[in-house]
Formats: C-alpha cells, sequence, structure tokens
C-alpha cells in the first residue's frame, strides 16, 4: 500500500467525513490552501479540495485510515492514486434492501433486506460485499451470502416469490412496480420486526417513488425511507443484493436439473429457444412453473 491516496467524494460525503474526524480523537484541524478542511494526526494527514472533489490521504497510516475511518478494505483500496474508490461506508443504522431476478424470464423474483450499524458495516465491507452483479462468479456470491448470515449483529431477511406466486400475484396487481413495491415493504416490515429501533431504509430508485412509500406506508412501519440511484455502492443494500442473488442463482440451478432443461439468465434470443425446448419436454401449462409469463418471450413460444 503506498503512502498516498486520492479519492474522489461528493459534497455530502465529505462534509460527513469531516464532521466524523472532528469528533475523532487524535485528529486535529490544519490550515491548507484550497481545501475546505485539513486534518492531521501524528503519521496521517487528510486534506479535501472541494474544487476537484478530491478527498487527498498521505503518510505511513494511510492503510490504517482506509481501513479503519474510511472502512474500504485493502483490495477495494489498491487502486493507483487517482482513481475513484468506493464512496464512504454509512455506519448509520439503516436496512438495505436489494432484488434479483426482476429482469430474467425464468426464475423467481428474490428481495433480500439486511439491516447494518456502526458494529457490522465493517464486517460486511471486509467480507467484498459489493453490487453482485460486480460478482461473476456464483460460487462466490454464494460464499459470501453464508459469511453475511453468520455476522454478529447483521438481520437480514429474503422473500423468494417463485414464478407461479409471481404470476399470481402480477395477475392481481398488474404492475411490475406495484409488485417489487409489496415485496420491498414485506422485507422492510420484517426487518422491523427484528430491529424494531432501526430509524432508516435504503433502496434502489423506484421509477414512481411514491409507490413504495405508499406500499410501506400501508403496512404502518415507522421507517424512514430513502431512495437514490446506484443504492448498491452502500453496504447494507449490497449485501442484501447479495443475498437476494445467491438465492436466485440456487433456485435456478435445483429447477434447471430437476427439470433436465436449461433456463438461462436474461430475456434474449437464446431464452426463446430454451423456452421453447421447455414447452417441447414439459408442456406451456408448465412455463407458469419457471417463467413470468407477462414477458413477452412467451409470446413468441405459445401462440
Amino acid at each position: 500500500m503506498a503512502n498516498q491516496c486520492s479519492i474522489s467524494l461528493s459534497a455530502g460525503e465529505a462534509a460527513a467525513l469531516e464532521k466524523k474526524l472532528a469528533k475523532t480523537a487524535g485528529f486535529c484541524r490544519a490550515e491548507r490552501a484550497y481545501t475546505s478542511f485539513c486534518f492531521e494526526k501524528q503519521d496521517v494527514n487528510v486534506a479535501f479540495y472541494p474544487k476537484k472533489g478530491r478527498l487527498l490521504i498521505q503518510g505511513k497510516g494511510t492503510e490504517d485510515f482506509l481501513e479503519n475511518v474510511l472502512l474500504l478494505t485493502p483490495d477495494t483500496a489498491a487502486p493507483a492514486m487517482g482513481k475513484t474508490l468506493p464512496a464512504l461506508v454509512d455506519t448509520t443504522p439503516h436496512f438495505g434492501v436489494d432484488e434479483s431476478g426482476k429482469g430474467d424470464y425464468f426464475g423467481p423474483l428474490v428481495i433480500a433486506g439486511v439491516y447494518s450499524d456502526e458494529k457490522t458495516a465493517h464486517a460486511l465491507m471486509k467480507l467484498g460485499c459489493r453490487d453482485s452483479k460486480q460478482i461473476a462468479d456464483d460460487a462466490r456470491i454464494i460464499a459470501i451470502a453464508d459469511k453475511i448470515k453468520k455476522v454478529p449483529g447483521v438481520a437480514w431477511e429474503v422473500v423468494c416469490i417463485g414464478p407461479a406466486r409471481y404470476n399470481e400475484l402480477y395477475a392481481e396487481i398488474g404492475n411490475l412496480n406495484r409488485l417489487l413495491a409489496w415485496g420491498h415493504a414485506r422485507v422492510i416490515a420484517a426487518l422491523h420486526e427484528k430491529v424494531p429501533g432501526c430509524p432508516r431504509a435504503l433502496s434502489d430508485q423506484f421509477a414512481n417513488e411514491w409507490v413504495l412509500k405508499k406500499a410501506l406506508g400501508q403496512r404502518h412501519i415507522p421507517v424512514q425511507l430513502e431512495q437514490r440511484t446506484k443504492a448498491e455502492s452502500d453496504v447494507a443494500v449490497a449485501a442484501a443484493s447479495i443475498l437476494a442473488r445467491a438465492r436466485f442463482v440456487q433456485w435456478m440451478k435445483q429447477t434447471s436439473e430437476a427439470a433436465q432443461c436449461p433456463l438461462p439468465l436474461g430475456c434474449a434470443p437464446h431464452v426463446t429457444k430454451a423456452a421453447r425446448q421447455f414447452v417441447e419436454k414439459h408442456g406451456a401449462e408448465r412455463l407458469r412453473d419457471v417463467a413470468k409469463l407477462h414477458f413477452k418471450v412467451t409470446q413468441q413460444v405459445v401462440k
């Protein structure tokens, strides 16, 4: 690890870090030109340059600062100076919620949630929690998911809506966003029972943010809801995305083996081909048990 590192921060992240360092023992404010704040410690100094949005960390304590203050693991902090590293880890108590399978014709819709706080955020980062789409190896996804569930202080919930139930709900609700909101609200409600004092929940941005707010309000859960794009950068949401993906790939593997038919991901032409093979082998009426029927693939396969 080099004794110098540069990280991109938003204005909000910089303000949060300044507040944190002002309360952290050993750090003293210092003056430096062109910075909005500068702090020094025995073996490290930290300065934020607002014009470029860069945090400059220098000194022998750089690695320790990255791991114990910014909560970045050595492998995520490894990029050369000047490259953008992950955002500051949110260590405040909150639920993170994410889903898997939404855009796949075959398979369930899985929604997962994870509770994280100051005690658990660092542990989740050390496990390598990041957006599950950045982890190509299914075996690694499953391994990390198992470890997440064993972290002391972490509460988690996974709701797997199999295709048969999914098709019933979609016919009843008639809208994917509302179905997603129903699932997210169910997960948040379950987490709230496990950690009733948690004040906040974070999820990816819905196309219509009021859909999820309404679904959560109907359950009368006193949790402040936040939605934002790329929410998977948050460690709790990232952990939730891994739990959801792990359950999804396990379902796909087990069901594919049982059906003795390939069930590929996505909804591209090769998926349509696989759906035709499934219908030839098991009949069109069995599609409801393995696929989301409202996708256009169904119309192409069953005429």
